[in-house]
């Protein structure tokens, strides 16, 4: 039996691009709900930066009123808030989980800068709310 109905639609969140952006930048973006996307770090003021000791200044834009991304970046060490919303991130090294609040503008050292221990952390977490 065929239907003349195109299948269902179904979204799994995945990041786009994301082979491609594993590729040239070495970080892996995996998912979210659209309103955290990378972006060149000279093409707006007010976005959010990431600072990575192995991956430099990494940028992302924020649309909405709130957003979330779950990623892995290596060896963060450093967050800039963007503008007008304030991020919660998580970070984890070696089998610990760090969770930090980064207000809008808000410079703040996060992983191995907020580690008694200096280890390396991944970033692999993002929410976002104004």
């Amino acid at each position: 039996m065929t239907s003349d109905q195109p299948p269902y639609a179904i979204e799994d969140f995945a990041y786009p691009d994301a082979a491609r952006i594993q590729t040239e930048l070495g970080i892996t973006l995996k998912r979210g709900d659209g309103h955290i996307t990378l972006a060149d770090c000279a093409s707006a003021t007010g976005l959010m930066e990431v600072y990575s000791r192995t991956k430099g200044k990494i940028c992302f834009r924020v649309s909405g009123k709130s957003g979330h991304l779950s990623l892995e970046i290596p060896a963060v060490y450093g967050m800039k808030g963007d503008a007008s919303h304030q991020a919660d991130v998580t970070l984890t090294a070696e089998g610990s989980e760090q969770n930090i609040t980064v207000a809008p503008n808000e410079w703040k050292g996060v992983g191995e800068a907020a580690d008694p221990e200096r280890r390396d952390h991944v970033l692999v977490e993002i929410s976002v709310s104004e």
